[in-house]
C-alpha cells in the first residue's frame, strides 16, 4: 500500500510540476494570430504580412495572417480581437482608418482600448480607370458639378482615411461624389478597373504597380506634395484648389496592436521583436520600393499618435456631416 501510495504522490508531483513548468513558459511559446480587419491585398494587410516575417526572425514561434473583414471602419476585426484573450496570442492589424470606429457607432470604445505599433504610411491620390474621360482633377469635379452625387467613388470603407479624404475632396471643391465603400483598398481599386466605379481614392502605395502598369490614371496627390511614379509626376490637389489645408491632409498610420491589458512581459517581447524588425535593412528596403515612409512608433508614443488621429478625425466626421456619434459622448470634444 505504500508503495503504490508513494508511486501515485509521485506521479501527481510530476504532473503538477509539469503544469507548473509549462504556466511558467516564456511568451511567446506557442503561435501568433494576427487578424487584419482589411481586405487581402490592400496596404494594412500587406505591410502587416510584411512585418509579421520580420519579426518572427526574432520570435520562437510563428505568426499567422488572417483576414477578419467588414463592420464599420474595421470594426468586426477590432471586435473579433477583442473577443480573444488579453494574452499577445493573438493581435490586431489595423490602420489610421479604425480611429473612426467610434464615432460611427460600429465600436464601444476609445483607440487607447489598444498597445499600438506604428510601421508607416503611404500618402492617397485620387486615380481614375486609364480610359476614364477625365484627364484631369479640373474635367473630373466639373463633371461632379454638372451631375452631383451621380459619379460613382471608392474610398474603401466608411470611416477609413481614403473615404475622409474624399469628403475633404468634396468639401474643399463643393462637389458631391456616389460614394460606393468597399470592403477595403485592394477591392475598390478593382471595381474602378472594372468600370462599377468612375474614381478611386487609396494610397500611393496601393496605386502604384496599377499606375505603372497603365490601368490607372493618377489625377491628384491629396497631400501638399507632388510625388513620382516611374517617369510620372503627380501634381498635388493644393496646387489646384485654394482652402484643401482646411481639410487636407489626413495621413495614414498602419501597423497592429495587443491588448492594452496584455502583461508587462507580452509588451515587452512585442516590442523587442518589432524594434528589431523595423531597425533590418529588410523594412527599409521594402518600404522605398512600395512608396512607405517608415513610423516605428509603440507604446505610448503610437497610442498618442493615434489619440490626435482619433480626436482629428471624429471632429473632421462631425464637420462633414458624417459621424453618427457625438464625439464629446467619447470624450472628445471638438472646437
Amino acid at each position: 500500500m505504500k508503495t503504490t501510495f508513494g508511486k501515485i504522490a509521485a506521479v501527481a508531483a510530476l504532473v503538477t510540476g509539469m503544469g507548473t513548468a509549462a504556466m511558467a513558459q516564456d511568451y511567446p511559446f506557442r503561435d501568433i494570430t494576427t487578424a487584419v480587419v482589411w481586405g487581402a491585398g490592400g496596404g494594412t494587410d500587406s505591410i502587416n504580412r510584411m512585418i509579421m516575417a520580420e519579426m518572427e526572425k526574432h520570435l520562437p514561434v510563428s505568426i499567422n495572417v488572417i483576414n477578419q473583414t467588414g463592420g464599420v471602419a474595421g470594426s468586426n476585426g477590432m471586435v473579433y480581437v477583442q473577443n480573444q484573450a488579453d494574452d499577445g496570442y493573438t493581435l490586431v492589424g489595423l490602420s489610421e482608418s479604425n480611429v473612426t470606429a467610434a464615432v460611427q457607432g460600429g465600436w464601444d470604445q476609445r483607440f487607447d482600448y489598444w498597445f499600438p505599433f506604428i510601421v508607416g504610411g503611404s500618402p492617397d491620390l485620387i486615380s481614375v480607370p486609364a480610359d476614364s474621360p477625365y484627364m484631369t482633377i479640373q474635367d473630373l469635379v466639373a463633371a461632379a458639378e454638372a451631375a452631383p452625387g451621380s459619379i460613382p467613388a471608392a474610398a474603401s470603407g466608411a470611416g477609413s482615411i481614403h473615404h475622409l479624404n474624399l469628403l475633404a475632396i468634396e468639401n474643399g471643391t463643393g462637389v458631391e461624389f456616389n460614394f460606393i465603400p468597399y470592403g477595403g483598398s485592394a477591392p475598390g481599386q478593382e471595381a474602378a478597373l472594372a468600370g462599377e466605379v468612375a474614381l478611386v481614392v487609396t494610397s500611393l502605395a496601393e496605386q502604384a504597380a496599377l499606375i505603372e502598369g497603365g490601368l490607372l490614371r493618377p489625377l491628384a496627390m491629396l497631400t501638399p506634395e507632388d510625388a513620382t511614379i516611374g517617369d510620372i509626376t503627380v501634381t498635388s490637389a493644393f496646387d489646384i484648389y485654394d482652402g484643401l489645408d482646411e481639410y487636407l491632409p489626413l495621413k495614414q498610420a498602419i501597423g497592429f496592436a495587443v491588448h492594452n491589458s496584455a502583461s508587462d512581459d507580452v509588451k515587452t517581447a512585442l516590442v523587442a521583436a518589432f524594434d528589431q524588425a523595423m531597425a533590418s535593412e529588410t523594412v527599409a528596403d521594402w518600404a522605398a520600393a512600395n512608396n512607405y515612409d517608415i513610423g516605428g512608433q509603440s507604446g505610448a508614443e503610437a497610442t498618442a499618435l493615434f489619440t490626435t488621429l482619433e480626436e482629428t478625425f471624429a471632429c473632421t466626421l462631425q464637420d462633414l456631416g458624417a459621424a453618427t456619434v457625438d464625439p464629446s459622448t467619447l470624450g472628445i470634444a471638438c472646437n
